[in-house]
């Protein structure tokens, strides 16, 4: 019998490989796929077959057979970098995501200087909804490969991805700003520097920031998307008040008094206000607020907010709340799926407006506990047309003398839009007469719906 280390058998295995190897160049897989098997039969250099095959079977669509063959290379070599990072890259092909980042953490353990490796890390912590992780690692990525276009499109891509797209036009908001800024530098006037502030949805940490630079000597802020907390901890340090201002990434419903804040608050600021008021659960968050973090007479900014609206008639918008006939078949079915709720820019979408201006629901945020409500609004019609819904806006009350509004005659530039609640079909209305409106909300969404006749 052949000793399996003898010349000849050594010469044998070294031409099936090289023939393997041949046809893998050459595109047979399956054929190649056999060689590579023959070879491994004679335990000729497995550490180095193996991932040809590996590879060849992932080629093949064949994830599973790959990572057996994975897995024969770690039990001879445990750390073997490749097939470590290979093993994750087929595990998440699989959708075995915690798996895949565990071998491409150990991967990652063995070899902690390749960018490739750090980088599909972050790809497969990004798919798992860790997005702040995953940022960090592309960043070290990036800073490994720094001539990277790849990584530096992850860098921006992840980062822009957790902000809203009407974040930064927000933040240029200079009326939006000056009156926050006026409110807030009022109630410090009034609580002393000494007091407490409260910054509820930080984002960027601009209204601590402003808290701060009124004179206030501790503010805790909390943002519960843990990339722009960990931003906001970056600008606050860098414009100086990391003294003053803790960025916690974390919702307000995770802090607590005796943790976070070492007493209640006496100052509360937040804008998490959305358009239409109450998308961002609004009342949840300051309802605990008070029973939870703020002292008895804390104070609140904003402290009161409504939804302001009008009748209006539009071509444009009813293209977008109600379908009917289209193509010479009837779709009109369909309008019962159609947006209740369409973001618009007043000065920017044409539209007729049927009455004058009306507050349709207030909010007093300095109460400690809403319920829903609804009641029935005579809305006087000024001009006759066919009305296809509300368009609806904010008006926020900061402090006394202190307010802002994003109506549509004169904002079209910030961050807030505003909505139009198309009703459930248009309604031809007559200029003096008056069209009666369920008015209200289910505490996280308003409601504005037209009565019939006799509801």
């Amino acid at each position: 019998m052949t000793d399996p280390a003898s010349p000849d058998r050594l010469t044998e295995a070294r031409a099936a490989l090289a023939e393997a190897m041949a046809l893998h160049e050459q595109g047979d897989l399956e054929g190649a796929e056999a060689g590579y098997r023959h070879v491994l039969a004679q335990n000729y250099r497995p550490t180095d077959v193996l991932p040809l095959l590996a590879g060849l079977l992932g080629r093949l669509s064949r994830p599973e057979d790959a990572l057996v063959a994975w897995d024969q290379v770690l039990a001879i070599e445990p750390d073997h970098a490749v097939a470590l990072h290979e093993q994750g890259l087929t595990l998440h092909w699989l959708g075995r995501t915690a798996e895949a980042m565990a071998m491409l953490e150990r991967a990652c353990a063995v070899d902690p200087d390749n960018p490739v490796k750090i980088g599909n890390l972050a790809v497969v912590l990004a798919d798992a909804g860790r997005s702040l992780e995953a940022l960090q690692h592309f960043r070290r990525a990036l800073a490994l490969q720094p001539d990277s276009l790849h990584l530096r499109h992850q860098v921006r891509r992840l980062g822009s991805a957790s902000v809203p797209f009407w974040h930064i036009p927000m933040m240029n908001d200079v009326p939006r700003n000056d009156a926050f800024e006026d409110a807030i530098k009022a109630a410090i006037e009034v609580a002393g520097p000494a007091a407490r502030v409260l910054d509820i949805g930080a984002g960027s940490g601009l209204l601590s920031l402003m808290a701060a630079r009124a004179g206030a000597r501790q503010v805790v802020a909390c943002e519960m998307e843990p990339m722009i907390a960990e931003m906001a901890q970056q600008i606050v340090a860098s414009n100086g008040y990391a003294d003053r201002i803790t960025v916690h990434a974390r919702p307000s419903t995770e802090l607590a008094v005796g943790a976070e804040l070492d007493a209640p608050a006496d100052i509360l600021v937040s804008e998490i206000l959305s358009s239409d008021l109450l998308t961002e659960k609004v009342l949840d968050t300051f309802e605990d607020a008070h029973r939870r973090l703020l002292a008895p007479d804390a104070i609140v900014i904003p402290r009161a907010a409504s939804a302001m609206g009008c009748l209006v008639a539009s071509d444009n918008l009813a293209d977008y709340a109600f379908v009917g006939d289209v193509s010479g078949f009837d779709l009109s079915a369909f309008t019962a799926f159609a947006p209740q709720r369409l973001p618009i820019h007043g000065t920017m979408t044409a539209w007729e407006r049927l009455s004058d201006d009306l507050e349709l629901v207030r909010l007093d945020l300095t109460q400690k506990k809403h319920d829903a409500t609804l009641a029935r609004l005579s809305i006087p019609v000024t001009e006759s047309g066919r009305a296809i819904g509300i368009v609806q806006w904010m008006h926020i009350d900061l402090w006394p003398g202190v307010t802002f509004d994003n109506h549509p005659d004169r904002y079209s530039d910030g961050g807030w839009l505003q909505v139009l609640h198309s009703f459930p079909e248009p309604i031809e209305v007559v200029a003096g007469e008056t069209v009666d409106i369920a008015v209200g909300h289910d505490r996280i969404t308003l409601i504005l719906l037209p009565l019939g006749e006799g509801a």
